[in-house]
């Protein structure tokens, strides 16, 4: 086992990380920026080093500087979180030539899964249903045009190397097409330095449903069950929420037997989501794969009792997974609401600031993922969660209740948050009886 791990990420999911390995009795090295200096990892990390300016490309994007405080503070492994490098081959072959071990997938896997037109074309070569489109990557013009035409409006405009809702349009029309396509385009560009685009079939008022799985280089891959990412803004998502209760127990055993197909087809090791979209008539569809840790991996865990963090860690080292299939016993529900600084009164515009009182509920089937504290200054730089609030109870409506009651006591005084939206949104009738598709908000809300 490592006897110290270094995390390449900040707020909640280093400080996720670093409890783990503190259960594990590993040391923890954190990286930070000039902005991070007093944040929540720095202070608990055993050892912390800044590595640059506030700009992310200049600190958490910057893969020499990581690398070279890892290779200093004698770290043997590095532990991405999710964002910034997670899903970077460049820097997941950098730890391997420089003797580190990455806490996730090979490099190679990540370009083969994590971009999304080659991960599409390798599971429909593995006999995965996928999304009808585009079998190869278009640059735009004319040929992406011809290619939409082929598919059949509306389609959806993505990012190959995309994630997070970035470089993504809807496109109804052949007119409106090439404007959209462009957007998307120079978007993808921006946040990945990768303009490379593919089309597919827009399937209409669907479900975001995920399947967690995690893999060992013996070729084991178990499955955590079902995730419903449904609740989502822009394709950001805000509400998920473990099992899935509005599908039936023959589909939820085929799609988490198809994701452990398609893992298992690639040689998949270490943590990973497939992310598949429901339709109307029960029918799934590969869409994507997360070569990464899920911002909502907390759910999966309450359910199913694995930690996957300390499963990411042990197969990192070369150690078996902890678990069988038949090990693992999913019992309960459990939701997450994910609590942004932002103003959904004024286009959920982000609100960085300095926490003045917080107030974290909690009790019984209450989680809490977090970085701030009192005094802290939430940096306008980086993402804008602030608080992950999980909760479980046997079943759907016990875990609603929950989270009602812990919304309404949750108390941030100093920034704004979408707290009283998500309130909202929970006590919505259409949420109340699963009646809800991945247009929820903009059919509800006017925003």
């Amino acid at each position: 086992m490592f006897r110290k791990v270094l995390i390449a990420n900040r707020g909640e999911i280093a400080v996720r990380i670093i409890r783990a390995c503190r259960e594990m009795n590993i040391r923890t090295a954190a990286v930070y920026s000039e902005a991070d200096a007093d944040a929540m990892h720095v202070r608990l990390a055993d050892e912390a080093v800044c590595i640059g300016p506030a700009a992310p490309a200049e600190s958490y994007l910057n893969m020499k500087q990581i690398i070279g405080a890892a290779l200093a503070l004698k770290a043997e492994a590095i532990h991405p979180g999710f964002g910034f490098l997670s899903e970077n081959a460049e820097f997941a072959r950098m730890c391997q030539e420089c003797g580190i071990a990455f806490i996730g997938p090979s490099p190679e896997l990540i370009e083969k899964m994590g971009n999304k037109s080659e991960a599409k074309q390798t599971m429909k070569e593995a006999g995965i249903p996928v999304v009808p489109g585009t079998d190869f990557p278009v640059s735009g013009g004319e040929e992406a045009l011809e290619e939409a035409n082929k598919i059949g409006f509306p389609v959806m405009i993505k990012a190959s190397a995309g994630g997070g809702g970035k470089g993504m349009r809807l496109a109804y029309t052949q007119q409106e097409f090439p404007a959209l396509f462009h957007a998307a385009q120079q978007e993808a560009i921006n946040a990945f330095g990768d303009g490379t685009m593919y089309l597919e079939r827009y399937v209409q008022a669907p479900r975001h449903v995920e399947v967690q799985i995690i893999g060992d280089r013996y070729g084991n891959v178990v499955h955590l069950g079902e995730r419903d990412c449904s609740i989502q803004r822009r394709h950001q998502k805000m509400i998920e929420e473990s099992p899935c209760a509005f599908i039936s127990p023959e589909i939820r055993e085929k799609m988490c037997c198809t994701a452990v197909e398609a893992a298992r087809a690639v040689g998949y090791e270490n943590a990973g989501t497939i992310e598949f979209l429901l339709d109307q008539s029960g029918e799934f569809f590969f869409m994507e794969m997360n070569t990464r840790i899920q911002v909502e991996h907390p759910v999966s865990e309450l359910v199913s009792g694995v930690d996957l963090i300390r499963e990411q860690i042990r197969t990192a080292a070369g150690l078996p997974l902890s678990v069988k299939q038949e090990d693992i016993v999913f019992r309960g529900h459990a939701i997450e609401c994910r609590i942004n600084a932002e103003d959904p009164l004024h286009g959920f515009m982000p609100c960085p600031g300095t926490v003045k009182k917080i107030h974290l509920p909690g009790g019984n089937g209450i989680r809490m993922d977090t970085a701030i504290y009192p005094g802290y200054r939430i940096p306008p730089y980086y993402d804008s969660m602030i608080v992950k609030v999980i909760t479980f109870d046997r079943d759907r409506t016990g875990a609603i209740s929950k989270m009602s009651s812990v919304l309404s006591e949750l108390m941030i005084e100093g920034v704004e948050t979408n707290r009283d939206f998500l309130y909202d949104v929970l006590h919505h009738p259409d949420f109340l009886s699963g009646m809800f598709h991945t247009d929820f908000i903009e059919r509800n809300y006017e925003l």
